[in-house]
């Protein structure tokens, strides 16, 4: 795909136009690092086209400090691009640790209301651009209905692009999606035991 011009030019009624400014469903999947961080990227190219952002961490710690978090919200608190919300909806664990702390129950219960809170957004259309973050978790441990969420993005109004990380997406959620990458793992540092590390991992 040189310059970015499209192998196949579908017959679908459409104008280049119209095709072009599509909003997408985008899926960052797989066992790989950099899920997230290639989601924050794009929310970085829609801050810059003043494109207003929803960010909806799903399973990691309220109180984790993710460098993209407070590089975003200063971002969106200067005036100069697209604001910038950040919601938090884990309870202090990850897909790591789920099986070895934590309540469940209010863990499932926080990401069912996380998801509800996205389906009002998505109706009042009030960003541009969504970012949720390890939701994919919620859809594979049936907390979340796969096959809701598809209905709700697949009739969300007006121009909203939505951003989907985790592990494990399910198949239905990798089938209705725009673009989908499966971020593999070739090599990590933690292979060899060196702990994750500040500037890298967060």
């Amino acid at each position: 795909m040189p310059q970015g011009q499209p192998s196949v030019v579908p017959d679908d009624g459409l104008t280049t136009r119209q095709r072009r400014n599509r909003p997408l469903v985008v899926v960052h999947t797989g066992v790989g690092k950099g899920k997230s961080t290639a989601a924050f990227g794009l929310a970085l190219r829609a801050w810059n086209q003043g494109w207003p952002i929803g960010v909806f961490q799903f399973v990691k710690s309220a109180k984790w400090k993710v460098g993209e978090e407070n590089a975003l919200r200063v971002l969106g608190a200067s005036g100069e691009g697209g604001s910038v919300a950040w919601h938090k909806m884990g309870e202090g664990w990850s897909w790591v640790q789920r099986d070895l702390q934590g309540d469940n129950a209010s863990n499932e219960e926080k990401a069912r209301e996380g998801w509800e809170q996205v389906k009002r957004d998505l109706t009042a259309e009030t960003y541009r651009l969504y970012v949720l973050d390890e939701f994919a978790y919620p859809m594979h441990w049936g907390w979340v209905d796969t096959d809701e969420v598809v209905e709700v993005l697949r009739n969300r109004p007006g121009t909203q692009h939505v951003v989907i990380t985790g592990r494990n997406a399910p198949q239905k959620l990798v089938d209705f999606a725009d673009l989908v990458t499966d971020m593999s793992k070739v090599k990590h540092p933690m292979d060899v035991g060196q702990k994750g590390q500040k500037g890298i991992e967060w």
